[in-house]
């Protein structure tokens, strides 16, 4: 890479009031009205100066996609091997038992990922970020995933964790972190009350803020899992799915894969095709789908969030109007699933696939039945799940 070494990174921009900020500056939310920051790149003068062949010969990770992503010196990327997971094909006689017998049904499995979840995307780009910002303390809550990406590339960036996290979080999210070397401060409460408590910290001490959607760079990364979906289909006017459906908390996932598609057809990659977004939240945590269901551009906390899958347990969310704004657009929808649809999911996904995947993945295989027998799905579509994380890191969904 060396010389090469080229981001595009131009500004910073809200995703509300639109005004514009320099990228060279550390932010968060946007200074004007609090909302999501963005950040822009130059696209024309990217799409002059290279193709998707561009990409040939590069490494199979997230950062072959550098140009687009906001690090703008190879010395400052911090990397654990995130990105360019596997899209596994589920088997055709699986899938005409599920009603898709016309279609195709693909997994994307991000528990490959370094610290076992699609996290590890977002806190690459995030804390690479940090680093070129010369940030040396960075502070988030988590629900658990976030938590030990975090402390991971933070280990290898030299840059301080600290981290809020509820008191049940996943056992082996918790020993990640302290493996690690983060700073912990264990909540009575959910990962809001957790934000609530670390903003008030980070704020005394001069902490630079992590938490999702709160500040510009973790959905970089997160958008990569576009990029690869574009890619592992051959680029061009059909490269990408007809649907996916996605496990979602606070929404990361969602808005950088939008966002990955806007910046792709403005360069010319892929065509204006755009698959239908479903967005998937647990019975027991479901604010986003409510919102949905009535037709609001923002969702309203919920009260009492229970569930199983602790990334699925987020009752509020920053980005929540970035995330029903994509599924609107795209035609999609969002619907909720309980926690004993996802235990027998991750049994039939671990028994019929091979693949041991965390509660959230196993929520989409639960939704992609409901979403058949409720006729959303005709069962001749091309489909993505995303498995988000390794079911590894929780408590098994069988007494073993």
């Amino acid at each position: 890479m060396g010389a090469n070494w080229i981001s595009y990174l131009q500004a910073l921009e809200c995703t509300a009031c639109r005004g514009t900020f320099d990228a060279g500056d550390r932010h968060g939310v946007c200074p004007t009205c609090g909302k999501v920051l963005f950040a822009r790149y130059d696209l024309p003068a990217l799409q002059r100066a290279m193709t998707p062949d561009g990409l040939r010969g590069r490494p199979w990770d997230m950062w072959r996609y550098r140009e687009l992503l906001p690090v703008r010196r190879e010395s400052h990327m911090v990397t654990l091997g995130e990105g360019m997971t596997p899209l596994l094909d589920v088997d055709r006689r699986v899938s005409a038992e599920l009603g898709f017998s016309r279609g195709r049904v693909r997994i994307k499995d991000e528990g490959k990922n370094p610290t076992g979840s699609f996290k590890a995307r977002g806190m690459a780009a995030a804390i690479s970020r940090a680093k070129e910002l010369d940030i040396r303390e960075v502070a988030l809550p988590s629900a658990g995933n976030a938590g030990s990406a975090a402390a991971a590339y933070g280990a290898a960036a030299g840059i301080r964790v600290h981290l809020a996290v509820p008191r049940d979080v996943p056992a082996v999210n918790l020993v990640e972190m302290r493996m690690h070397g983060a700073d912990i401060l264990l909540v009575d409460g959910l990962i809001d009350e957790a934000g609530r408590i670390l903003h008030q910290k980070a704020a005394e001490r001069g902490w630079f803020e992590l938490a999702t959607l709160k500040e510009p760079y973790r959905q970089e990364g997160k958008k990569t899992l576009g990029f690869e979906l574009a890619e592992q289909g051959g680029w061009g006017a059909d490269c990408l799915p007809d649907v996916i459906v996605f496990p979602t908390g606070g929404g990361t996932g969602i808005v950088g894969m939008w966002k990955a598609f806007e910046e792709l057809a403005a360069l010319g990659w892929i065509g204006p095709k755009r698959p239908k977004m479903v967005v998937v939240q647990a019975a027991g945590c479901a604010p986003l789908v409510r919102a949905f269901e009535q037709g609001a551009e923002h969702a309203q906390r919920w009260e009492g969030a229970a569930t199983i899958a602790a990334g699925l347990r987020v009752p509020s969310a920053i980005g929540d109007y970035l995330v029903l704004q994509a599924v609107r657009e795209s035609g999609g929808t969002a619907l909720a699933v309980s926690d004993d649809h996802m235990r027998a999911g991750q049994i039939e996904l671990a028994r019929e696939i091979g693949l041991y995947t965390g509660p959230e993945g196993a929520a989409t295989w639960a939704a992609l039945k409901a979403l058949r027998q409720r006729e959303f799905l005709t069962g001749g579509e091309d489909i993505v799940l995303f498995a988000t994380s390794t079911g590894l890191i929780y408590d098994p969904p069988l007494a073993m």
